[in-house]
């Protein structure tokens, strides 16, 4: 493989990681930029997601009696892909707020320390109900998506990049999401309520917003991009573990810290950023280096800048 394409292929697969990062990261950052709660249960939440959309397939694949769901017709397929999505989506969405009606509310003036506590403890509740469903073993997902080189086999390009469908297709699903996203807080008054509760949550509440509902919209909307993002790692990476989402979590974590950390744009940036970091360090240093490479860049940027790339957003302290 000539540099060049190493190089792409390098930025290929940062970009894909990433986007599925940034997803999950956009749930830290909207919930830390209006509560400054840090929701260590965040990451497992997309575990469910990914052990929600592999029963979800496996059932599928067992009703429609092939081997795996990529010997499905092409719309079969799309339509088991987005079906999945979306069921993914609204349990993740449901379940983040029930765990902030049950867990976070009731603690919302209590001192720091004691929801953060409660995070962590549903943290370890979401990691065992994983461990109860799936079981302990590291399980393989099946691919949903053919993974097809597209310049080689569909477009005749002979090169040693590799381009796959599933690369596409996590990236053509991302994009919208973080889109709609950016659209639904800056272009609705739900948004808008979202981002003065942000802001200063005495002033939108003395203005006649509704503090409760918007930070358990917050919730929900993090949750079903959790829940996106999760289901999206298992078809990506092909596989599902009960502890995965401590591992994403505090990517995601440090990807909304690097990028800005309330900050829903630099939360997207720091995904991608960390993207490419890990996978240039995974092909050129070393995988089990990666972890330090990434965690010694996010401390280089916070010393120089100690808001993140592009500066924090939080809530006005009380």
């Amino acid at each position: 493989m000539q540099w060049y394409e190493q190089l792409a292929q390098i930025l290929l697969i940062g970009v894909a990681n990433g986007a599925l990062l940034a997803l999950i990261a956009l749930g830290y950052t909207l919930v830390y930029g209006i509560i400054e709660l840090i929701n260590f249960a965040h990451g497992d939440l997309s575990m469910i997601g990914t052990m929600l959309a592999l029963t979800l397939v496996q059932g599928a694949v067992t009703l429609a009696g092939v081997s795996v769901p990529s010997a499905l017709p092409g719309p079969l397929i799309a339509a088991l892909l987005l079906g999945t999505l979306a069921c993914c989506m609204v349990t993740c969405a449901l379940l983040n707020v029930v765990i902030e009606r049950v867990a976070y509310r009731p603690l919302r003036h209590a001192p720091r320390l004691a929801p953060l506590i409660s995070a962590i403890g549903v943290s370890f509740i979401l990691i065992n109900v994983g461990l109860d469903w799936k079981g302990a073993s590291q399980l393989n997902f099946p691919n949903v998506i053919p993974d097809v080189d597209i310049l080689h086999t569909l477009l005749g390009v002979n090169t040693a990049f590799h381009m796959s469908t599933k690369d596409f297709a996590v990236i053509l699903l991302v994009l919208p999401l973080a889109y709609g996203l950016h659209l639904f807080i800056n272009g609705t008054r739900l948004g808008k309520a979202m981002r003065a509760t942000a802001q200063d949550r005495e002033a939108a509440a003395m203005m006649g917003i509704d503090v409760n509902t918007t930070i358990m919209l917050a919730f929900l909307l993090g949750g079903a991009l959790a829940g996106a993002g999760g289901m999206l790692y298992g078809v990506y990476n092909n596989t599902a573990w009960f502890m995965q989402g401590f591992r994403t979590g505090m990517y995601a974590f440090t990807a909304a810290v690097m990028g800005g950390i309330g900050n829903t744009t630099g939360a997207m940036l720091g995904g991608l950023v960390i993207g490419l970091v890990a996978a240039g360090s995974d092909f050129l240093v070393d995988p089990r280096w990666t972890e330090a490479v990434v965690f010694a860049i996010l401390i280089l940027i916070l010393v120089f800048k100690p808001t993140g790339i592009l500066g924090e957003e939080t809530a006005a302290r009380a």
